[in-house]
């Protein structure tokens, strides 16, 4: 999961063969060296399609999620291993390298109060499935800890480390995302020193989910923290262009984040990419 990819949400939210094809295509063009698909329906993906467009492209792929509330860890386990278990077996299919997201939950899943114990112990039985038939496949597992208002449950790098850590399974990291951390920790280079043990993946998303460099994130705090860690793992650009409605309704986008590709792409791309230039991230 090293170098620089993108989130194919970019170009589609559905990946059957036509999105695939569309995104492959982009990314190549823009020089990626790994995509993040958004496998939000594993069943119907044709992993044969997709991993010779991998292949033909040198390409490397990684797949994120977050779980339908029927399958919500905390409240049904051995759902969530199941519907966990088909997601990473089509992942392994294709040539994916890690399966990573909200894999802990859903995107959207809060009860009003704090999360408790119970809730955590659900988990944690059914991640310990989960990251023994990923391991099995050769896969990696992360967990992406989310902003308050999409997850009661992880929400900084300290709490995502200190559930891997109870776990403990060794083929489990930390995926940190921009956007969440500039709401959720104290500082964006506390939150990276906090999960750098298990750090393996960033999403590099700008404070409102648009343009890189056009909002508040504190980017060379981040890229400078990243730096300091010696981290050799895998840097994600992440904007969204392109909402399915109930995506949008989980991630609360209302609005336009940004103009539109070629903003993001032609402007975004290359701040970050001089920004990880800078600090010898690449």
């Amino acid at each position: 999961m090293q170098g620089f990819g993108v989130h194919t949400s970019m170009w589609t939210m559905n990946w059957d063969r036509a999105g695939a094809e569309r995104a492959v295509a982009a990314a190549v063009r823009y020089k990626m060296d790994f995509i993040e698909i958004a496998l939000l329906n594993a069943p119907a993906v044709d992993a044969a399609h997709t991993r010779a467009l991998l292949e033909k492209h040198n390409l490397r792929a990684v797949c994120s999620l977050g779980l339908p509330q029927g399958c919500w860890p905390s409240r049904n386990p051995e759902a969530a291993v199941d519907y966990l278990k088909v997601v990473l077996d089509k992942t392994a299919e294709f040539g994916g390298l890690a399966l990573s997201g909200v894999t802990y939950g859903g995107i959207g899943e809060r009860t009003g109060v704090p999360p408790t114990q119970g809730e955590y112990d659900n988990v944690v039985r059914a991640l310990e499935a989960v990251a023994r038939h990923a391991k099995s496949l050769g896969l990696l597992l992360g967990l992406e800890p989310v902003n308050r208002y999409e997850s009661h449950l992880l929400n900084t790098g300290a709490q995502a480390a200190a559930l891997i850590e109870r776990i403990g399974a060794d083929n489990m990291f930390v995926h940190l995302d921009t956007y969440h951390m500039n709401i959720e920790e104290k500082g964006a280079a506390l939150g990276i020193l906090a999960a750098r043990k298990h750090l393996k993946y960033i999403h590099l998303s700008e404070s409102d989910r648009g343009t890189p460099g056009a909002g508040n994130c504190r980017w060379d705090e981040i890229f400078a923290a990243l730096a300091a860690i010696g981290f050799t793992g895998g840097l994600a650009m992440e904007s969204f262009i392109n909402m399915m409605p109930e995506l949008a309704h989980g991630l609360s986008v209302w609005r336009p984040v940004a103009r539109d590709e070629a903003e993001v792409m032609g402007e975004g791309l290359p701040f970050l990419r001089n920004k990880a230039r800078q600090y010898g991230l690449i």
